[in-house]
């Protein structure tokens, strides 16, 4: 038998890669989970992960507070009291002293915290400060809760130096399914995701799915390709590289020690610093010549602590100053990502306000390559298909078997009817530049479905909601009074009778947990009497990452009705669902 971790420690070894390991702390298929025998069990498990393949640069840990498993080949639910079971204090000192250089993720840190999403972005106020707080004000935070507007910003002057870390899948989900190899986010995507984490100070941590043989699909591996080409291009000229900087102050009037210059040699801690009592100097950057840039990058000295806390860029443009960017916190990194390109010789930094003298260790000047935006593809409940983008383009091509589209594949004039299947879309300009491709994958036409609840419609919503086309609407039965009982079913009616292969459910999409699903039942029937069940689980991840679930199923079963029940939600007494789906064996 081969040995995972050594041929991993070998491969980061290989790329100048550092090693990080996650062990999670929920083994649904162990026996004595939820038992004290399960606890030391699972610290046996890290002594020998810590001890036998070299040095750790992260030891990786979350709250999985348990579930529905398969404990020991039985069926069932158990749950832990997370703020005592794990024993957190005692595992992280056995960390300590294992891996000493290792830094420790956890929900709540100690080292690096959950940013409170797993939609990938930290706020735009990003504070690697934090202080943990907990649902009682009065009890000591564990590691598997995290407030999460607190944990996105971070706290201003918070107790401990504890830096976001940003998870998102590279697809929609965190594993492989082969039915999301066309779902891959694009490298412009990812582009905006690496501005909004690692550009806001915080860490991107892009998950990366293998398929069941242990190798990536060629999509994942082109839009990571992609990425990353993208920014060697736009990072690797500072267009500030050669300018002249002056300073409103410079500390003790040393610029050999504390000068401009260090602004641009590349060191993240070597830095341009001023006297204690400066603490809203300014820095004016002189371009060789005229620039195009539409990129900011500022970093701080980390050792030195995060100290400014407002600030502001301007550019001389037709012959003044004119403010073209603003912000709070700085940090390790700060990416500004202008609306628009911006044509100058000459850019101001003002630091409107600091904890400290400033410390800072870097500016940088950056054009982002112009590129075309991918298109918006849309279908309503009659089927209509509608391609649109955000900007005037030469054309717009389209395919629906799967390929990719090109100048030879079909032109968009006008909206056309699509009962099910795949759209991919690019905008093309006249030479020929393309954009990012678009895909969406539709399920059965809704047009003749009509659908019920067994419980009642909450005040002002429709029961339509839930097959409208719609994901910004979502049918509710939440009750502003009585407690609700479950399961609570919605039946649908599709109107005819298809090889129903797979369905899909959308939870709400406006960041609130209410109602969203987490354990269910799927039945079919083809006469809405009589009903078979065809598939039955939890969605176990569904909180933390609300994307649309697909459920598949062996094979094509006749049916003309399908039964959602919803046994369990995350929160409150009823349900919510954006949108019910099928998706029918393709010819």
């Amino acid at each position: 038998m081969g040995d995972i971790l050594k041929e991993y420690r070998a491969a980061c070894d290989k790329t100048g890669m550092l090693l990080g390991v996650y062990c999670s702390p929920w083994d649904r298929n162990n026996a004595a989970y939820g038992t004290n025998k399960y606890v030391a069990l699972y610290r046996q498990q890290l002594k020998e992960l810590y001890s036998n393949y070299g040095n750790l640069f992260i030891s990786w840990h979350d709250g999985a507070n348990g579930g529905d498993g398969y404990y020991g080949g039985t069926n069932e639910k158990r749950l832990i009291d997370k703020e005592t079971y794990y024993g957190w204090d005692t595992t992280f000192t056995m960390i300590r002293k294992m891996q000493p250089g290792a830094v420790v993720f956890g929900d709540t840190g100690p080292d690096v915290r959950w940013v409170g999403n797993e939609d990938g972005y930290a706020g735009e106020t990003s504070w690697a400060t934090y202080t943990p707080k907990a649902p009682d004000e009065n009890k000591k935070p564990s590691n598997g809760y995290v407030k999460y507007w607190l944990a996105t910003e971070g706290t201003k002057n918070g107790e401990y130096w504890m830096p976001a870390e940003c998870d998102v899948p590279l697809r929609p989900g965190w594993f492989y399914h082969a039915s999301q190899d066309q779902q891959v986010k694009s490298p412009y995507t990812l582009l905006d995701l690496y501005y909004k984490s690692v550009g806001r100070g915080a860490d991107l941590d892009l998950g990366i799915a293998p398929n069941r043989e242990g190798l990536l699909h060629p999509n994942d591996v082109q839009a990571l390709k992609e990425f990353g080409d993208l920014l060697k291009k736009i990072f690797s000229a500072n267009l500030a590289k050669n300018a002249v900087f002056t300073a409103s102050n410079v500390r003790g009037n040393n610029s050999k020690k504390f000068g401009t210059s260090f602004l641009i040699d590349n060191d993240r801690y070597s830095y341009w610093a001023t006297d204690d009592n400066i603490l809203t100097p300014s820095l004016t950057i002189n371009l060789a010549s005229q620039e195009t840039l539409n990129v900011i990058r500022l970093r701080e000295n980390i050792k030195l602590g995060q100290r400014i806390t407002s600030f502001a860029i301007d550019a001389f443009v037709n012959a003044e100053w004119k403010e073209i960017a603003s912000g709070t916190s700085i940090g390790a990194n700060r990416l500004i990502r202008l609306p628009q390109n911006v044509t100058t010789n000459k850019v101001r930094l003002r630091i409107e306000s600091a904890n400290a003298c400033i410390a800072l260790s870097d500016f940088g000047l950056f054009k982002e390559p112009a590129h075309l935006t991918a298109p918006l593809i849309q279908r309503d409940k009659s089927g209509s298909v509608k391609i649109t983008t955000d900007a005037p383009v030469a054309g717009i091509h389209y395919t629906i078997d799967g390929s990719e589209p090109a100048l030879k594949s079909p032109a968009y004039k006008n909206s056309f009817l699509l009962q099910s299947g795949i759209v991919k879309a690019r905008s093309f300009e006249m030479n020929g530049e393309a954009s990012e491709t678009s895909t969406r994958i539709f399920g059965l036409i809704k047009t003749a479905w009509k659908v019920e609840t067994t419980a009642p419609i909450a005040k002002d919503n429709k029961k339509e909601n839930a097959i409208d086309e719609n994901g910004g609407t979502f049918l509710s039965t939440i009750s502003g009074s009585a407690s609700g009982s479950f399961p609570q079913d919605v039946i649908v009616d599709m109107g005819n009778t298809y090889p129903v292969k797979n369905f899909t459910y959308l939870p709400r999409q406006d960041k609130k947990t209410e109602g969203i699903a987490d354990k269910y039942i799927y039945y079919l029937s083809a006469d809405g009497v009589n009903w078979k069940e065809v598939a039955t689980g939890e969605f176990s991840n569904i909180k933390a990452n609300p994307v649309e679930q697909v459920i598949q199923l062996n094979q094509p079963i006749e049916a003309r009705y399908f039964k959602f029940s919803v046994v369990h939600v995350i929160s409150g007494n009823g349900i919510t669902i954006a949108e019910l789906g099928v998706q029918l064996k393709m010819p």
